[in-house]
């Protein structure tokens, strides 16, 4: 086995001839023309068609919609003592306005409707961009 190993390196052996054209073939590549540096025109606002903060790219993306009646906090241990017509407590008061959120972020609060038998819920208010914005940062 060692013999197989010594002719496969005898023949994968390379001459000097090989290793000095080599050289010498590297060294015309070095020897090209030099390469100009890539111009790009400099980004601006309104430069790049299409890019005028065009909202309609995001219209589509579908979020999730939470209205939120209310909120508790319980042991594990009345959580496995629920049934049928058990009554959980919550933090909200009876005629107050339910939170809307998008996606975790409160976005409104409303009231409750029913329409055609559905449940819907009225904005009341509409939390402003920069409060959005403030709550996010927190």
């Amino acid at each position: 086995m060692n013999e197989d190993l010594l002719n496969a390196a005898q023949d994968n052996q390379v001459s000097e001839d090989d290793w000095a054209a080599a050289l010498a073939e590297q060294g015309n590549a070095n020897t090209m023309a030099p390469v100009n540096a890539a111009l790009f025109p400099s980004l601006t606002p309104g430069s790049v068609p299409g890019a005028n903060n065009d909202i309609d790219m995001i219209l589509d993306i579908p979020v999730q919609l939470t209205v939120e009646l209310g909120r508790t906090r319980i042991p594990i241990k009345q959580i496995l003592q629920l049934a049928q017509g058990s009554v959980i407590e919550l933090d909200a008061l009876a005629g107050e306005p339910m939170d809307v959120l998008v996606n975790g972020c409160l976005i409104a609060q409303g009231e409750v409707v029913v329409v055609n038998e559905k449940f819907g819920i009225r904005l009341t208010d509409v939390v402003t961009p920069s409060e959005r914005l403030r709550r996010m940062s927190r």
